[in-house]
């Protein structure tokens, strides 16, 4: 078993804004579980410093960017068994967002996520030998595997590295100006269009998936649909060059976290087999949230997921004038864009009593809407993988859901026989209001929508397989070393 370890900008529990903290929460432990020694090193955040669980193992790691003098502190914690190693520098991760203010992104993000590359791969070498992979995650940790691409040509620490990028949301791909590359430590070589330069900018994300030795991303279908333009966001072309390396494994569902029989927010526990507890929730979140309880005897429709376009909320504001005419009541949960926020907060006021915005996250609140709602609204124009639908089915809170990326790979259409949700054409608010007036019309007919409930709730993603799966990529990364060094051996004769 290969030695991994991964880099990423956030760790559930230690810190998340989205799915990347859960799958780091997850897959390196189930790694750890099939026998792999395993590693994490993420940034340490402001509010971490009052986590006693984690203690400061080195004060002084030389990084020298974006000055030669500069130096990490490191710190470590212990999360299901696998050792995390926190990067800390006050001026760059002291701050209350992870990467941006209610103003927007920090303007220095660039600078900030080289000195935690850079850091990551110097404490790297202060490990008790050199990882046989490092998996890096998304744009933030991207340029890890450009600098050992070109630092294993010449230091013998990193040579039987290999490095895997996976992309989470290609949407998002730390898109700079050029005077920053000319000052990350890459080399001359690297600026070209087959590496970092995009546009005359530098580009993190794409200089990450150009040097490494597999990428991958979170669902197959996602796999397919960014290497077309139109999900492609600039980068089909060179996901396409590379498409020989590009590998899409579906994320699992932490159950030990996301299980309506043993989940530790819920007011009262439930199972496929014994569903009272789910209709005490319902009747639990309808007080939380002041609305009628009138809607107790109807559906209750739950969106949970950031205020963006990608996720479709506005498509959901489209036809919430139209929800409101029936007898249904709509909870959402969520934060992001403000002119969006706004909006629901007037629709809120619009009907009262029927509609909950709930603008801002809490864990515990996102367990109880799952728990509480009957149909989960999942409007995506795109969805990498999508963490929440899978949790949803697991709670027995029907999914409706666009017909993209990852929502496609793990939601069965009705009427399948083996449906367990409901599809629609993405980006259409036509398409979606059919969508869920259907599945209403199969509330209505309680034979087959517990039927369509206990097929959802029987689903399992499990992150055992996602996990053999990615062992068969690094295999794959550490066959091509093979061989190099068979090729080289050969010139060398």
């Amino acid at each position: 078993m290969p030695f991994v370890v991964h880099i990423a900008s956030e760790m559930y529990p230690f810190s998340k804004t989205g799915g990347l903290a859960d799958v780091l929460g997850a897959l390196p432990a189930e790694q750890r579980r099939q026998g792999a020694q395993v590693a994490v090193i993420t940034p340490h955040y402001g509010h971490m410093s009052e986590m006693k669980r984690l203690r400061l193992v080195h004060s002084g790691i030389p990084v020298g960017y974006p000055w030669a003098p500069i130096t990490a502190q490191v710190y470590q914690g212990v999360e299901q068994g696998v050792t995390v190693y926190f990067i800390h520098r006050s001026e760059y991760f002291d701050r209350l967002g992870y990467y941006n203010s209610s103003y927007g992104d920090y303007f220095d993000n660039c600078e900030r996520f080289i000195f935690f590359c850079r850091a990551a791969l110097e404490w790297c070498r202060h490990l008790d030998r050199a990882p046989d992979i490092i998996h890096a995650h998304d744009w933030q940790a991207a340029l890890v595997s450009a600098y050992v691409h070109f630092w294993r040509q010449t230091d013998p620490f990193w040579a039987t590295t290999r490095t895997v990028v996976t992309l989470h949301n290609l949407a998002f791909q730390g898109r700079f100006s050029s005077r920053l590359f000319w000052n990350s430590g890459l080399p001359d070589s690297a600026w070209n269009l087959d590496g970092a330069e995009f546009f005359g900018d530098f580009n993190v994300l794409k200089a990450g998936i150009a040097y490494a030795d597999q990428i991958t991303t979170v669902s197959p279908s996602y796999a397919k649909e960014i290497q077309t333009p139109e999900f492609g966001c600039g980068l089909d072309g060179i996901l396409r060059n590379r498409a020989d390396a590009l590998t899409g494994i579906l994320n699992g569902a932490d159950y030990t976290v996301w299980d309506p029989t043993h989940d530790r927010f819920l007011p009262h526990a439930f199972s496929v087999g014994h569903m009272r507890g789910k209709r005490i929730c319902k009747e639990w979140l309808i007080h939380k949230l002041g609305l009628d309880p009138a809607v107790a005897k109807y559906p209750l429709l739950g969106f949970i997921g950031r205020l963006r376009g990608q996720k479709g909320v506005d498509l959901l504001v489209d036809i919430l004038p139209a929800l409101m005419k029936i007898g249904v009541g709509v909870v959402v949960l969520g934060e992001g864009d403000p002119a969006l926020e706004a909006k629901l907060q007037n629709l809120m006021e619009e009907h009262r009593g029927k509609f909950a915005a709930c603008i801002g996250y809490t864990e515990e609140l996102a367990h109880v809407i799952q728990a509480g709602t009957d149909v989960f609204l999942m409007p995506s124009r795109y969805e990498p993988c999508g963490l929440t639908q899978m949790y949803s089915l697991r709670f027995g809170t029907v999914p409706v859901a666009s017909s993209v990326g990852g929502l496609r790979d793990t939601v069965r259409a009705h009427p399948d026989a083996e449906s367990t949700g409901f599809l629609f054409r993405a980006g259409d608010p036509s398409s979606f209001l059919r969508a869920v007036m259907e599945a209403l019309s199969v509330w209505e007919r309680p034979v087959l929508w517990n039927r369509i409930r206990a097929r959802a709730m029987r689903k399992r993603f499990s992150w055992v397989q996602s996990a053999r799966e990615y062992f068969s990529v690094y295999a794959a990364a550490q066959k091509e070393l093979t061989q190099d060094v068979q090729t080289e051996k050969t010139k060398r004769s």
